[in-house]
């Protein structure tokens, strides 16, 4: 692509590079530059325009975003996501539904090294998703780009065909949620958030659910006891199982854990690296997952179990190395309800 300034009489056909106003009138960056458009900057007093002018061997900036776009996402449909119509050297990836982002880390980066001209951002990897959001941004910075590289690009953006951006759509339907009662109140300071009582706990985790396309189903309330709790998991009718206990889980054989072990079931993590967060539990039990939910689980606000509840609600299997490597960004906002904040109180 030849860029700089040109005799008006040898724009025809170029690429206007800078917007230029013409008496009150604008003539946008972008444009081909036709022979009416000519006249026009003549008669303003332009002798010269910075324009674009691209090559035997470049791709217009619509046309080259397209062919990346379609090569990221072979299958829009299947992938669970659209791509919009070119515009200005940019094609949005966007979700059709709920679901978690599945990104192809190795490829995504090396296609951004093929050429600075042509970039791809998109959300962080196992980002959760709504319907409309936006997953991934493909931009040519200039107004065309050289066909050898958009080539290699898509080469590497197709994945061997499958496509490097996906969205995982939720694969699970139910959620059964049991929460644990100890007489007397909550049982640690942890629980005991001034604004998030046990129905606005409810409530941040029935809306959690909902976002993911889940049903929660009946409440079960036990006392907080293994074998109590340990009859409820066995009983319970959801594709996920979530537990909620009265008093923070403090160890692998606390009420929560041992009570999944009592009911068949197998622990595979306790604790998280993620804060807000850490006093969480996964496991299974009869073949279905089980999240021991952390008591900041009863905030709306962004927390570790949010992670991991996106990722199984979507059918994706998570494990104690999935939950260690989350450690790493996993230093999450302070919620305000937080009895007890990072830095203590009165510092």
């Amino acid at each position: 692509m030849r860029f700089g300034p040109v005799p008006l009489h040898d724009a025809t056909g170029a690429i206007l590079a800078h917007s230029v106003d013409l008496d009150g009138k604008r003539l946008r960056k972008g444009v081909t530059l036709e022979a009416g458009h000519i006249a026009a900057l003549r008669d303003a007093g332009h002798e010269t325009v910075i324009v674009a002018r691209l090559d035997a061997t470049d791709v217009h900036e619509n046309d080259a975003a397209a062919a990346l776009a379609a090569a990221l996402v072979p299958d829009p449909a299947a992938a669970g996501l659209r791509l919009t119509a070119p515009f200005t050297g940019r094609v949005n990836i966007i979700a059709t539904g709920p679901g978690v982002a599945l990104l192809d880390h190795a490829a995504l980066t090396a296609l951004n090294t093929v050429d600075p001209m042509i970039t791809l951002a998109t959300v962080p990897p196992f980002h959760q998703m709504a319907a409309g959001g936006m997953v991934a941004t493909v931009k040519i910075i200039a107004y065309g780009v050289a066909r050898a590289a958009l080539d290699r690009a898509c080469a590497l953006g197709a994945a061997g065909g499958q496509g490097a951006i996906r969205l995982a759509q939720p694969h699970l339907r139910t959620a059964t949620l049991i929460i644990t009662a100890i007489p007397g109140g909550l049982g640690s300071a942890e629980e005991q958030a001034p604004d998030v009582g046990p129905d606005k706990g409810r409530a941040a985790i029935e809306a959690r659910l909902c976002a993911l396309n889940m049903t929660l189903s009946p409440v079960v309330t036990v006392p907080h006891r293994t074998a109590d709790l340990a009859a409820a998991i066995a009983q319970a009718g959801g594709d996920l199982v979530l537990i909620l206990t009265g008093s923070a889980t403090s160890d692998m054989d606390d009420v929560g854990p041992a009570a999944l072990r009592q009911a068949g079931g197998q622990v595979e993590r306790f604790g998280m690296p993620v804060d807000p967060g850490n006093l969480l539990f996964l496991g299974t039990q009869a073949g279905r997952p089980v999240i021991g939910l952390p008591g900041c689980a009863r905030s709306p606000a962004l927390n570790g179990a949010d992670w991991v509840l996106s990722r199984i609600a979507c059918g994706l299997r998570v494990t104690g190395a999935d939950i260690a490597a989350m450690g790493i960004g996993g230093l999450l906002k302070e919620i305000p309800s937080r009895p007890m904040p990072r830095a203590g109180r009165g510092t």
